[in-house]
């Protein structure tokens, strides 16, 4: 199987969902909007300035993860660690909100997770055949009919889109980080590493985070302890308290994708264009390999349309200072 090593495992794409799925996603919101919820998992970043970016060479150019540049952030807080099934399922309850992977009836489930009956009747995504679209794939069912979360309560949930994100983030009274918020919280107070605990992967030979060890696609060891999501606090928490901003799962951000705004924008508190076609993927995830697609680095990024959902995509939200 020849990989693309400037694709990233996230190469999926949904076909856009068109304006009047948009308007029942956002009546939804506003119908159930609550007040703040799961505060107490918030982290207070006091903000300031700090290099954002990358200058090295193992960065993707075509990315736009450079050059190296002076941010300034007003505080904010961010959650510690990302959403969890069980927090997605209370908001679910609360609300009767319908995903729009429910909406769509379909999702991206890598195929080493799907049972050899049903991926009989499914066909792989072209180009990224590590990926396949199955019916009835959603939050509460990852792997397709027949799978649950039950046991992975503490996990973060996937499947969920953009939108579904900022669905959630409404009703708790949050939002989704800006694209720099993610950064300088990532990088937990070190200054241009590559991982958020230094620039060595595995220190001493321990693993700081949940990535594909292995040779991807056909074969994970599972080095780390983990096939699929590990729970949401699993290894160390970096410097200022958050856990896996590498690895596990993509992390959405309120930005729209440029690959070369940042280059002639703002510097203070930058929230991106004002428009685009793809939102801002941070992390990586446990489908990353230094082999191809190395963008678990804390500089790494990535993006998708806002209706696009995986078994490796999910979210962790912010707030403002004056709303905690």
């Amino acid at each position: 199987m020849n990989i693309d090593k400037n694709k990233s495992c996230c190469g999926i794409t949904r076909e856009p969902a068109g304006k009047e799925m948009e308007i029942a996603i956002q009546e939804t919101i506003e119908n159930n909007s609550e007040k703040s919820i799961f505060m107490d998992k918030m982290i207070y970043i006091p903000g300031g300035e700090f290099l954002m970016g990358t200058n090295e060479t193992e960065g993707f150019a075509a990315d736009g993860e450079g050059p190296v540049r002076k941010i300034m952030l007003d505080p904010y807080y961010i959650d510690s660690y990302t959403v969890t099934n069980a927090e997605f399922k209370e908001f679910i309850n609360n609300t009767g909100y319908k995903t729009e992977t429910e909406r769509f009836g379909w999702s991206f489930v890598y195929y080493g997770f799907v049972s050899p009956k049903l991926a009989k009747h499914v066909e792989p995504i072209r180009n990224t055949p590590w990926w396949l679209a199955v019916r009835d794939a959603y939050w509460y069912q990852p792997e397709g009919p027949y799978s649950t979360i039950e046991e992975r309560m503490d996990h973060p949930v996937v499947h969920v889109t953009w939108n579904d994100a900022l669905a959630f983030c409404n009703w708790a009274g949050k939002r989704l980080p800006t694209e720099a918020e993610w950064e300088m919280a990532a990088r937990g107070g070190l200054v241009q590493n590559r991982y958020p605990w230094g620039n060595e992967l595995t220190p001493n030979g321990e693993h700081y985070c949940n990535i594909w060890q292995g040779k991807f696609p056909v074969e994970n060891t599972k080095e780390d302890g983990y096939a699929g999501t590990a729970p949401a606090k699993s290894f160390p928490p970096n410097g200022l308290g958050l856990y896996n901003t590498s690895g596990n799962v993509w992390e959405w951000c309120s930005d729209w994708f440029s690959r070369s705004i940042h280059k002639r924008g703002g510097r203070n508190n930058p929230k991106g264009p004002s428009s685009g076609e793809t939102k801002v993927m941070r992390g990586g995830s446990y489908m990353c390999h230094e082999s191809y697609c190395n963008r678990y680095r804390v500089a790494a990024r990535t993006s998708n349309t806002p209706d696009t959902s995986g078994g490796h995509l999910g979210f962790r939200c912010a707030a403002d200072v004056a709303k905690k």
